[in-house]
């Protein structure tokens, strides 16, 4: 049995209460066993004081394995985040100034056809790290056609929780030969994957199907998908409606919009992630809401690729569950959540005044909104007792703070913070980054490896850089 307690905190809990509680946050073997108001000893965890609700059982005798003292900072949930490509991370500043259709035709699939086993693994834990250095502790992930192993290893190997597949594509135009795949074996792959990687790294890794988008696939194989993630009990994640021209090709080839071909195939439920959702028309907004669709939303790479600002504001107003990610660093160009949580808040304020889209609902799509979209609502998202211990540690005393006092909290996270704040992330209870440094990825041969990586996979790709 390992524990930890977190003392002299600020512990913004996001439970149903929105508690902020001045005290102490007991882990035991990665569970949050107790939060606690006040300054209780460390070394008498059986102190009466109980919020928000019954710790879970401890005994007297039970002691503390680790003491982090928290004074002056703040204890938030691990940040989700609910759109990635980690097979991406390596092509940070290799497709700039494009739009969706030609940055992905012209420089991301020939890179990523480009891809090993060794460049994919580097890539993945690129984005890990990065995102570990800024508080993310989940994420939903769509790797690339080949050596999906590579991700998932980099995953289990470095402690991320993650809701991660193999991409699929078996049809379209300009799809490279390198990515071009037979449908039959396309899904052969994909439930091996599943049935030999779902659940692994201790649960923290979870299988999802993940067919790139109705453009890239056939319908046949979209029917096949639908019908073996319905008899493994797993989840969808794909791409929808984040560009007009996608959403013409869709039409002219499938004559239909993208929710509304989804739901002709029997995809449409609340298994089904659909990452942007920027074009929607009244019908599609009407069967996201009735079939509990779940979005993720990616503002930073909206904008950069002129692709358009989703109508979030109407999405919850309707009750459907919205997540936020960064997507793929060369879209972005970064993976840090805070950027993407401000500019979140920032791009509806200008379609729908100051008030739309408040730091604090800004704040819970970036926490549970991930978490209910991961289908994970039970597990993660907020800090309390009972559920899983993935936190970050935040240190607001910074220039691009100051002053703090009388500042609301939310709003500090959601306008203020950066990424760089972050002092410490812990996924399960076990610390993976700590003041500075990351401590289950080597970021020295880490740097070295993603040099040399995105040399040898750009001269395969034939992209003069």
């Amino acid at each position: 049995m390992s524990s930890i307690v977190i003392k002299n905190a600020a512990i913004v809990t996001m439970n149903a209460q929105r508690d902020i509680v001045e005290g102490e946050l007991w882990i035991r073997d990665g569970v949050i066993a107790a939060i606690r108001p006040g300054n209780a000893q460390a070394e008498n965890p059986a102190a009466p004081e109980r919020f928000p609700q019954q710790d879970l059982p401890i005994e007297p005798s039970f002691r503390a394995d680790q003491v982090i003292d928290a004074r002056g900072r703040l204890i938030i949930p691990g940040i989700i985040q609910g759109h990635i490509h980690l097979c991406q991370t390596l092509f940070r500043g290799q497709a700039d100034d494009l739009e969706l259709l030609d940055w992905l035709k012209l420089r991301i699939w020939p890179l990523e056809g480009a891809h090993d086993a060794e460049s994919l693994y580097t890539s993945a834990r690129l984005g890990i790290g990065e995102m570990f250095r800024c508080g993310t502790t989940a994420i939903i992930d769509m790797a690339t056609v080949h050596h999906t192993e590579s991700v998932f290893q980099a995953i289990v190997d470095s402690g991320m929780r993650a809701l991660s597949g193999k991409c699929m594509m078996d049809w379209g135009q300009d799809v490279p030969a390198t990515l071009m795949e037979k449908r039959e074996a396309s899904i052969r792959e994909s439930v091996d994957l599943l049935e030999k990687w779902h659940g692994k790294g201790d649960g923290r890794l979870r299988y999802a199907f993940a067919p790139r988008f109705a453009v890239s696939c056939s319908e046949e194989l979209l029917l096949e998908v639908g019908d073996q993630a319905r008899r493994h009990g797993v989840m969808i994640h794909t791409h929808a409606s984040e560009n007009r021209g996608e959403i013409a090709l869709v039409q002219e080839e499938r004559k239909m919009r993208n929710v509304s071909y989804f739901d002709h195939l029997g995809m449409a439920d609340e298994n089904l992630i659909l990452a942007h959702c920027i074009w929607l028309d009244e019908d599609e907004l009407d069967l996201i809401e009735r079939r509990r669709i779940k979005v993720a939303h990616c503002p930073s790479c909206n904008l950069k690729l002129g692709s358009g600002i989703a109508p979030i504001p109407e999405m919850r107003r309707r009750n459907i569950a919205v997540s936020i990610g960064a997507d793929g660093a060369p879209c972005n160009n970064n993976l840090d959540p805070f950027t993407e949580m401000r500019t979140a808040a920032l791009i509806q304020k200008a379609l729908h005044g100051p008030t739309a889209m408040p730091a604090q609902q800004v704040f819970e799509l970036a926490t549970l909104g991930g978490a209910a979209v991961m289908g994970m609502a039970d597990r993660i998202g907020s800090l309390e007792v009972g559920k899983r211990a993935d936190l970050a540690m935040i240190d607001l005393h910074k220039l691009h703070c100051a002053p703090l006092e009388g500042a609301d909290v939310y709003a500090q996270l959601v306008y203020q913070a950066r990424g760089s704040d972050v002092v410490l992330t812990m996924v399960d209870g076990q610390i993976v980054y700590e003041e500075g440094k990351l401590t289950t990825i080597d970021e020295t041969t880490l740097l070295r490896d993603a040099s040399q990586a995105i040399n040898r996979v750009a001269r395969r790709a034939g992209i003069v850089r």
